[in-house]
């Protein structure tokens, strides 16, 4: 039987979705990871489910999340582009964790 290469795999995902996606507000263009590091899930499910600047400090890193400060979203702005994350890379970022959808 033939080994599962993690990392050709990996490099297929990767190739097909990008490292990064990216999102555009106000002419300034953000962008998020298109897989998280185990890290990052970690850092997520510590976080209380109605945290969505944790959540987006996490996402975003500080710099960024410091720039999308500057721009006026409402909550339903962050969850549309929390859907489009979801269904563009297969993350599903849950009540209080982050997972990939099966």
């Amino acid at each position: 039987m033939a080994k599962y290469n993690v990392n050709a795999v990996r490099a297929q995902r990767l190739e097909a979705l990008g490292e990064r996606w990216e999102f555009e507000l106000d002419g300034d263009t953000f962008s998020l990871p298109s897989e998280l590091p185990r890290e990052a899930v970690a850092r997520l499910s510590g976080l209380d489910p109605s945290d969505l600047d944790g959540l987006l400090e996490v996402l975003l890193g500080a710099e960024q999340f410091e720039q999308l400060g500057r721009h006026a979203l409402s909550v339903q702005d962050i969850q549309a582009l929390l859907e489009a994350y979801g269904r563009d890379t297969g993350m599903a970022l849950g009540e209080s964790s982050a997972s990939t959808r099966s």
